[in-house]
């Protein structure tokens, strides 16, 4: 199967300026990302999206092929989901079709070959339409989440049947990561959102589920790597 890797970083980032090119324990934050996917065997093709110059430079020298991403999809209010359509084509118009559209978000820099490599293998043993990262939410809609009503008072958010007395009485639930998204590429051409089709998940630990989008995230990464 052809499987091919978009990493889509544009320069804009108001949580923490220029992050997807900061130094983070002496390499740029993408280049995690583009090594991840040049490291998986069953990976075709690697390429980042993207509208800064900068950006461009580090995703070249660190063996990724450069999409140059329209500026209307660069802003702050851009789609994600419109910047993968415009990838998926214009890799499709000079590469040929492909199996599988994976993403790698330049954000989560503590992923690992395995949770790309599990993530392809999901959405092709449960034949969804896309297979999204998750790891284990520190908070419950079941229990500790509340919501407020139009007179001030709280509730649960996700009211559940019965009694829970205790966290571990509820149902499991689950934060989404960045870790890695695997769709058909049909798939997000003709629809628009994740929950728009058949969604499977892989689970990844805590410690590679980091999201960096402050400086607070960046050194937490940081300290994680540098115990490693």
């Amino acid at each position: 199967m052809r499987n091919f890797c978009f990493i889509f970083a544009r320069g804009g980032s108001k949580g923490l300026p220029r992050k997807n090119i900061k130094l983070l324990n002496g390499k740029p934050l993408l280049q995690y990302s583009i090594d991840t996917a040049l490291a998986c065997s069953s990976i075709e093709q690697v390429f980042v999206s993207t509208d800064d110059p900068d950006i461009a430079r580090v995703a070249k020298n660190s063996g990724a092929c450069v999409i140059k991403r329209p500026s209307e999809l660069a802003t702050d209010s851009s789609p994600e989901w419109l910047s993968w359509r415009h990838g998926i084509e214009w890799a499709r118009e000079h590469f040929g079709n492909f199996d599988h559209f994976v993403s790698l978000p330049a954000t989560s820099p503590l992923r690992s070959v395995e949770d790309v490599e599990s993530a392809i293998k999901q959405r092709l043993q449960q034949q969804a339409d896309i297979c999204i990262s998750v790891t284990p939410s520190n908070r419950s809609p079941f229990f500790n989440m509340v919501k407020k009503d139009a007179q001030g008072y709280l509730s649960l958010v996700n009211p559940p049947e019965g009694e829970v007395s205790r966290r571990q009485d509820a149902p499991d639930v689950f934060d989404i990561t960045t870790v890695v998204y695997v769709a058909k590429p049909d798939f997000v051409i003709s629809n628009y959102g994740i929950f728009s089709g058949k969604v499977t998940s892989i689970e990844v630990p805590k410690v590679r589920a980091i999201d960096i989008d402050d400086i607070y995230d960046f050194k937490l990464a940081e300290a994680i790597l540098s115990e490693c």
